[in-house]
């Protein structure tokens, strides 16, 4: 097997501070690798190095000659693109020049047909088709519509979707991936899976998302303070043996301190001019020392914060509208939250998810209807646009800035600072700057600041992007305990598994279906619906039985010879098709329209055989 990466006592120090000293790593040709641990451990920076966009402090990285790599960051950077185009094709790849002048002839010149006719017949001479149909596909399916678009009006999520689609049409060697779901939908991020599962890709990634994680990876590589431990498996295996490993290094653990406590007594009683004898002794008392100091039970974030009264008056919804620019987002939607509710909203981007949740927590109001909220419902929105701090503060302050002291679930008080320490924000981090916090370390700061208000309405829009999984484990137990009502906007598929009992689907148009059930339920109710309109309509038992006592009527005997006739001819009319979409020169639209031709003859003729079937059977009976 080949090593496309190796790297030898990589280390990277971040403000004075180490985050990792001495890895060692090696990535193999069609591994596909997860780096897992806690925020501020160091992923994002590693996959940095590994792919080359930096040099580590320490160490050195060895790349295969030649090596591919494409590297999508959390924050992607276009250098000198102004629009889409400029970004996707590359200027010295022929196939990619031809798609794009055509392409941008059917956005913006439609009518053109002489060039048109022109740039088709020179895609046909080198084979540029599929290609074209592959580059339609994923731009499609991630969103991207507009080539001549430019970069700086996109938002972020675009911006992201962007250099995802850039990388997949590109097809590199070696796939670097910094959290490649964020900004995605559901359908789109199950599209990504199946793609990255095709073929023998190499992949190395930071993802957050379990699910995700589970299907597309077998081999993990944690970061666990400062060191790689690696496990050859998925994320389900990973799980497994991590919980052995601690079991077993915590007895280690226990057994090393229990040592450790005797020969710091028998230390203790030596004269001070120890003898030779005792050297040995006083040696491996240094070293299990050493083996215990860093070795304790790891911390965990403790999310435990009071939650506010809630009366029988929650929030209702009543005939509600909202649209934009035209649009229809919510179309005479009514609703009345009652206590113990947890809900998830489902739906591709753009279908109004954000809409109906700053329609509930008031930061828009509705066109038509009205929208009553409880007295004592207490709201906290933990969304993405409400985290806004200041780079130059401290994060005490912005704890402080809320409340000095915070009421706990038991009722106790407790001070700012040592919430944040609840929250694994030691001394050191929460006196320092906010610049020097990782986007996840912001991430839970900002969920803190929203829990310390006691809410009794908690509306959560993608928390889990950038959180690590250890983090996402205590906020999902936090959850399951919480007493309030629970609102949850989540590409991550396990966690709407997991926290919700309820769906609010957003189908368009308007349309909002409540669903009574979790995400995987709705799926597999959905795909049953598909494979069973795949089907012929059953034929009703009583009748079938009846025919078959008997031979066949003049009718049917007629219909038989009808039912011969008509399959020779859809069978002509498969073959007709199918030589069409054999042929060159063809655009996008017409082998789209032609492929649906020739799947809806294909259904026709497999159901004119089948009742051909059961009538043959019935007449030699």
């Amino acid at each position: 097997m080949s090593t496309f990466i190796s790297a030898e006592n990589l280390g990277q120090s971040f403000h004075d501070v180490w985050l990792f000293k001495n890895l060692t790593i090696g990535i193999n040709r069609g591994r596909r690798v997860a780096l897992v641990g806690i925020n501020g451990a160091g992923k994002s920076t590693l996959l940095k190095i590994l792919s080359g966009a930096i040099k580590p402090t320490e160490g050195k990285v060895a790349q295969a000659r030649d090596l591919k790599i494409g590297y999508l960051e959390q924050d992607p950077h276009f250098k000198n693109a102004v629009t889409i185009s400029d970004y996707i094709f590359h200027a010295d790849n022929i196939q990619q020049q031809l798609i794009r002048r055509y392409e941008e002839l059917l956005e913006n010149d439609p009518e053109n047909s002489k060039a048109l006719d022109k740039v088709m017949e020179e895609m046909s001479e080198i084979d540029a088709w599929e290609y074209e149909y592959q580059i339609k596909t994923i731009l499609g399916r991630l969103d991207i519509h507009h080539l001549n678009q430019h970069i700086n009006t996109l938002s972020g999520g675009q911006k992201k979707r962007l250099a995802l689609a850039k990388l997949l049409i590109e097809d590199p060697e070696l796939y670097v991936l910094d959290e490649p779901t964020n900004h995605l939908d559901i359908d789109t991020i199950e599209w990504l899976e199946k793609l990255l599962t095709e073929g023998n890709k190499t992949i190395l990634m930071v993802t957050h998302d379990r699910y995700f994680l589970d299907n597309v990876c077998n081999e993990i590589l944690e970061i666990d303070r400062g060191k790689i431990v690696p496990y050859v498996g998925n994320y389900a295996y990973y799980l497994e043996k991590k919980a052995e490993r601690e079991a077993a290094d915590e007895a280690t653990f226990q057994k090393n301190s229990n040592l450790l406590r005797k020969e710091l007594e028998w230390m203790r009683r030596q004269p001070k001019a120890r003898g030779t004898k005792s050297k040995s002794r006083i040696d491996a008392f240094y070293d299990l020392e050493e083996k215990t100091k860093n070795n304790g039970g790891k911390q965990t974030v403790e999310l435990s914060v009071k939650t506010a009264r809630q009366g029988n008056k929650i929030m209702e919804l009543h005939h509600v509208v909202k649209g934009f620019n035209g649009n229809t987002y919510i179309n005479d939607f009514n609703y009345i939250f009652k206590k113990g509710d947890r809900i998830g909203l489902a739906g591709k981007n753009g279908s109004g998810k954000s809409t109906l949740l700053n329609l509930i927590t008031g930061l828009l109001h509705p066109d038509k209807g009205e929208i009553v909220k409880g007295e004592t419902t207490v709201i906290g929105y933990f969304n993405q646009a409400g985290l806004s701090f200041k780079d130059d503060e401290r994060v005490i302050d912005v704890v402080k800035n809320v409340a000095e002291f915070i009421t706990m679930a038991d009722g106790k008080m407790i001070s700012a600072s040592a919430l944040l320490t609840l929250f694994l924000f030691p001394p050191n981090k929460q006196y320092g700057m906010i610049a020097k916090l990782s986007g996840g370390e912001k991430k839970r700061l900002h969920l803190m600041s929203i829990l310390m208000k006691n809410p009794n309405f908690l509306i959560l829009d993608e928390p889990t992007n950038d959180l690590d999984i250890d983090t996402l484990n205590v906020l999902e137990e936090f959850l399951t305990n919480y007493p309030g009502i629970l609102m949850l906007v989540s590409h991550d598929r396990y966690l709407l598994d997991k926290m919700t009992d309820q769906l609010f689907i957003m189908e368009g148009n308007g349309q909002v279906k409540i669903y009574n059930g979790n995400y995987s339920s709705y799926r597999l109710e959905l795909e049953e619906i598909k494979q069973q309109a795949k089907k012929p309509a059953p034929e009703p038992v009583k009748a079938v039985e009846a025919v078959k006592k008997s031979k066949l009527s003049y009718k049917e005997e007629k219909e038989l010879q009808t039912v011969e006739q008509e399959i020779a001819d859809l069978e002509a009319k498969l073959k007709a098709v199918s030589d069409k979409l054999n042929t060159t020169g063809l655009n996008n639209a017409e082998i789209i329209d032609l492929s649906k031709e020739a799947e809806k003859i294909s259904n026709e003729l497999d159901l004119k055989s089948l009742r051909w079937m059961e009538l043959t059977e019935l007449k030699e009976a």
